[in-house]
């Protein structure tokens, strides 16, 4: 399956959650628990820049305490963006995701975003396939 699939049958579509850099920590979480979601892209001038999950909040919070809320999220993003293509199978990304330990994976098209992918996605997605697999192994075998 492609990562093209998993956009189409994700519940908000390929539409992504992006803050600007200069965005606060306090206003990241805000966007994060408004979406119910655990990671945002970071964008500037159209370009991704970084990307910023829970647990990058989490370590940073950690380390900081608490005047990390009006820090930019920019102290605290991942700068070194693991992306995939629409193309990318879900094969490809679940080595990618376990190799760099990741959970999130902003999608890119000719170096645009279009989507994002989270671990979830792939589990499902995973769970779709072998479901569909069974039907057709007892679809096989009853009619024998």
């Amino acid at each position: 399956m492609l990562i093209a699939e998993i956009l189409r049958n994700k519940d908000k579509g390929s539409g992504v959650v992006s803050v600007s850099p200069g965005e606060s920590v306090a206003g990241l979480l805000t966007r994060l628990a408004a979406d119910n979601i655990g990671a945002v892209v970071v964008m500037h001038d159209g370009r991704v820049v970084g990307i910023a999950s829970e647990r990058d909040i989490v370590r940073a919070l950690d380390r900081r305490g608490p005047e990390l809320l009006g820090a930019p999220v920019s102290d605290i993003m991942t700068t070194g963006v693991v992306t995939c293509t629409t193309e990318d199978t879900v094969d490809t990304l679940t080595v990618l995701m376990t190799e760099n330990r990741i959970r999130h994976v902003p999608v890119l098209n000719g170096g645009k975003l279009v989507g994002i992918v989270s671990i979830g996605d792939v589990v499902k997605s995973r769970i779709s396939q072998l479901e569909q697999d069974r039907r057709q192994l007892e679809a096989y075998i009853t009619q024998g």
